[in-house]
């Protein structure tokens, strides 16, 4: 009878311990790499949308251009990125870019560079603070990366208004 009671009690504690393991595993860099290539390929989607000879266009004349917007994004990036502690290589980015190729080239560089970042972590070490700057201070790696993405959905939202306001429907507003 012992034995019975020994086996069930065993099963029971195996049968509940299996979720619980499962659940505590956190899948963060995962999802962290899932949303960086995901916006990489909106990004570039937008930024291809706008016609090269436009690239050069401003709402207001104190606003950054579109393709200043783009590397905006890049530079920022790679700038944030940098304080991650990666042993990736980060590419260099002309600040001054201004053809199409040249600025869709880094923004896509840039999110090769995220992609490698993102890909050395662990979920533990995501959680661990690194030095920023004064702007975002002692941060974990993932809020890093979180305001990373946040950041350029600011910036996206810009595009998309410098897009249609050159009459063009950005790519993810296009209905089939």
């Amino acid at each position: 009878m012992n034995k019975l009671v020994f086996l069930a009690v065993f099963a029971l504690g195996t049968a509940l311990a299996a979720p619980r393991a499962h659940a505590q595993s956190s899948p963060l860099r995962a999802e962290l790499l899932k949303d960086w290539n995901e916006q990489k390929s909106i990004m570039l989607s937008i930024a291809d949308a706008m016609p090269a000879e436009k690239f050069s266009y401003k709402t207001t004349p104190p606003q950054r251009d579109y393709g200043q917007q783009i590397l905006h994004v890049a530079n920022g990036n790679i700038m944030y990125l940098r304080f991650m502690g990666a042993k990736a290589t980060a590419p260099t980015v002309q600040r001054d870019a201004n053809g199409k190729a040249e600025i869709l080239k880094a923004l896509a560089d840039a999110y090769d560079f995220g992609a490698a970042v993102i890909n050395e972590q662990t979920d533990q070490s995501l959680l661990q603070t690194v030095d920023t700057n004064q702007y975002l201070g002692p941060s974990s790696r993932a809020r890093v990366i979180y305001f990373l993405l946040g950041h350029t959905w600011d910036i996206y939202g810009q595009m998309a208004v410098y897009l249609r306001l050159n009459g063009i429907t950005p790519p993810r507003s296009q209905r089939p």
